[in-house]
């Protein structure tokens, strides 16, 4: 079931949008069967007229009065030009942008709905932020120092090679403190001791807290959330999570209602694009219930106004999906997974590589590249090999070969060795895939298809290798 298998509501004419409109209201979530697109599309252009700027005769005397030159512009974001919030408070009403805010409120409303759908229990309110994973956990980082003891200045960050959250870090003007994995077979994951022993080496009082990662590449696993949540619970520092892709994983939030049921969890923050199937461009931060805290002071600190886009964005699309299809698709991509597995260990099992084992990680696979690991550039080939071909968000990794010395990389100020890897010395080259929401079984296809067709044209290069597929 793709997309557009999910946009279906029982129940035609103006009395079914009555009643649709009116449960929607009432219930303040999810409708169980998704809306026509039209019908959402009108309801938007009508909450678009309690707006000021759709008043006639109206005598704006203020320096935003959300007048646009471009009609297309307009077009394009139905008339709501005032965006939402005010100086003081994104989640504030705004008196002259009434439909505006009305949006606002039910796009937190429909995401807190969706977070519990896919398996946060426990979900506190959400805030919808026009701002993407990065720049939502510079200020989930700023609201959780100010409930920290002055002075409070690092942020322990088990590693993950992915450069947001190294910067958010550097962003919030905090301290980066880069605590090391273990490396248990293929998989790479938290060292819970080397935690604790860098909160004791810096003091708790110190520390603002930790910012662990739950969606991340193999061969990483997601961060053992339960474990760390206990720990910042028993050393009384915050807790802040990555979950920037997480949502579509029903481990992964179950993982997190476990922690923060049992332990400290300060706010999480997951990205709108990748779970949710719209542009880039926002994230919803969200929290326990009982720890509304760092959340309500992300919404206080935000500095002026913000653009109701992805908001926008998020609530049509919701509408659309319906509870129904949002399970429909997150089931399609648990079926997507299971399927991408099966096809590449396939594939490896015929070039003589294999898919490393990483239980924990299941949204993104690694598949080694031993049989060009000794030659790195061939490696590196290969992923630009795909690219031309039309596969795009595979990555390629290859450790540094001993006789060419250490691979260092420079991140923000930080240095990281063999950065990719999530570890200094992880033994194996690896392609990484992975299976997002929304992707179809023809795209699996289509990319082992392309995928055999480069490893032939490397193994035509050296004959004698071991990597002809059978």
């Amino acid at each position: 079931m793709g997309p557009g298998a999910v946009r279906q509501a029982a129940g035609a004419g103006p009395g079914g949008r009555r009643r649709r409109l009116r449960a929607l209201l009432s219930s303040r979530a999810l409708p169980r069967a998704g809306w026509p697109s039209e019908e959402v599309e009108a309801f938007v252009r009508e909450t678009a007229l309690l707006d000021h700027t759709a008043f006639a005769g109206l005598a704006g005397m203020g320096e935003r009065e959300g007048r646009v030159f471009a009609p297309a512009v307009a077009r394009r974001y139905f008339g709501l030009t005032h965006g939402m919030g005010r100086s003081g408070d994104v989640t504030a009403e705004q008196p002259k942008a009434c439909g505006s805010s009305l949006l606002a409120k039910l796009a937190n409303l429909l995401a807190r709905d969706a977070l519990r759908e896919a398996g946060l229990r426990g979900c506190g309110p959400a805030l919808v932020l026009p701002l993407a994973t990065g720049m939502s956990l510079v200020l989930a980082l700023q609201a959780l120092r100010r409930a920290r003891p002055p002075g409070a200045r690092f942020v322990l960050w088990p590693r993950v090679d992915q450069k947001t959250g190294i910067k958010c870090v550097s962003a919030a003007g905090l301290d980066l403190v880069v605590v090391p994995n273990r490396v248990d077979g293929d998989r790479v994951c938290t060292d819970l001791a080397a935690v604790e022993r860098a909160v004791g080496y810096h003091g708790a009082d110190a520390v603002v807290g930790v910012l662990c990662t739950t969606a991340c590449f193999a061969p990483r696993e997601p961060d053992d959330v339960v474990g760390l949540a206990s720990l910042c619970q028993r050393l009384g520092v915050g807790h802040v999570v990555n979950n920037a892709y997480g949502v579509q994983e029903g481990r992964t939030c179950a993982a997190i209602s476990r922690a923060w049921g049992t332990g400290r969890v300060d706010a999480v923050v997951q990205s709108t694009d990748k779970n949710f199937l719209v542009p880039v461009g926002g994230s919803v931060v969200t929290g326990p219930q009982g720890r509304p805290g760092v959340v309500e002071g992300v919404a206080r600190m935000y500095p002026g106004r913000a653009s109701l886009g992805p908001s926008l964005d998020l609530i049509m699309t919701l509408l659309e999906m319906g509870a129904s299809g949002w399970r429909g698709l997150l089931e399609e991509r648990r079926e997507g997974f299971e399927y991408l597995r099966g096809r590449l260990e396939d594939f490896a099992q015929g070039v003589g590589e294999r898919v490393l084992d990483v239980p924990g990680n299941s949204i993104s696979l690694a598949m080694t590249l031993s049989g060009v690991q000794a030659e790195p550039r061939r490696a590196t080939q290969l992923g630009s090999m795909l690219f031309r071909r039309n596969v795009t968000g595979c990555r390629v990794f290859c450790p540094a070969n001993s006789h060419r010395g250490t691979a260092a990389t420079e991140v923000d100020g930080q240095m990281f060795i063999n950065f990719g890897s999530h570890a200094d010395a992880y033994p194996h080259a690896y392609l990484n895939v992975a299976a997002a929401v929304g992707m179809q079984k023809g795209e699996v296809d289509l990319f082992i298809e392309r995928l055999s067709k480069c490893w032939k044209e490397l193994a035509a290069k050296q004959p004698h290798s071991r990597t002809e597929p059978q």
